[in-house]
């Protein structure tokens, strides 16, 4: 009874190349079971972000004995300026990140499903997507959609415009809906061929074997990468700012800015983004861990 069961392709050499359901593990990014990201973000201890940002805080004092400008002054504007920056920059952080993702959801499970359809010109085609949009930077992409986009759209007398969030959410959806399209290919195919077979002899059309039978099983193990994409993509809304749209930095660089420049506000408005940020993901990143060891496969 103490005997370790001996599982070929786990815990000894595969006696057969027939798939094996395995358990997650972290592998290259695109994978169903990569979760680097919110591994690091949910290990790193909530009072390492204040040590860091104490420290960082010693470094205005050396500056501040040229200045009459006091640190005191620095935290009074970030207070003062803070009601703006939450409800009218970071709001629109998230009202991006939510609106790619949805974006990028939708489109990467349909790229996905084309990526294992029968029909190898429609996987060509969809695998060429794919990879085209993973392997891009996102910041060259955002740059095309924002310089190729139209400003307005003109319809015979009605002139509709088109404002420059809404071409960053379609920038940032281009690289989320590659690698949601990687997250579901990933988890349809770990799935062992048995179960298409066995679907096959009871007669089972691909759709409906697809739809009853394979995506039901996926749908758990593809949440935890879900949200660790949206975590990358929450961390990565700050981009936008290099393109002119009023999310949280741009703001914070506007109100120092009005407050004309001073070297002490750089702490507190920066400061104040990191952890806002840090505040917003790190729960995702814990949820998101939690999520894994929930629905890992256990052998």
């Amino acid at each position: 009874m103490g005997a370790r069961i001996s599982i070929p392709g786990i815990n000894s050499e595969a006696a057969t190349d027939l798939p094996v359901l395995l358990p997650f593990r972290g592998r290259p990014a695109g994978e169903a079971e990569d979760l680097r990201f919110s591994r690091w973000v949910g290990s790193v201890p909530p009072y390492y972000l204040l040590a860091a940002l104490c420290a960082a805080a010693l470094w205005p004092l050396v500056v501040s004995a040229q200045s009459n400008y006091t640190q005191a002054e620095a935290w009074d504007a970030l207070w003062r300026w803070m009601p703006y920056l939450v409800t009218s920059g970071f709001a629109l952080n998230l009202l991006i990140s939510f609106l790619t993702m949805l974006i990028g959801t939708l489109a990467g499970v349909a790229l996905g499903l084309w990526q294992i359809s029968p029909k190898k010109w429609i996987r060509k085609v969809a695998w060429a997507i794919t990879q085209a949009f993973r392997n891009s930077p996102w910041l060259v992409l955002l740059f095309i959609v924002m310089l190729a986009f139209p400003f307005q759209i003109e319809i015979g007398d009605t002139v509709i415009p088109i404002p420059d969030w809404v071409k960053a959410v379609v920038g940032l959806s281009l690289p989320i809906m590659a690698n949601i399209s990687e997250v579901v290919r990933g988890a349809i195919q770990s799935v062992p061929t048995g179960q298409w077979e066995a679907a096959e002899s009871l007669a089972f059309s691909r759709g409906q074997t697809l739809w009853r039978i394979i995506l039901p099983q996926c749908f758990k193990r593809m949440i935890p990468p879900w949200m660790n994409w949206y975590a990358i993509l929450a961390m990565a809304t700050p981009l936008v700012s290099l393109l002119g749209v009023e999310e949280i930095v741009t703001l914070s660089r506007q109100a120092m800015e009005s407050e004309d420049n001073h070297p002490e506000l750089l702490m507190p408005f920066y400061g104040f983004c990191l952890v806002i940020f840090f505040a917003y993901c790190y729960p995702i990143a814990r949820l998101t861990i939690s999520l894994e060891k929930r629905y890992a496969v256990k052998l």
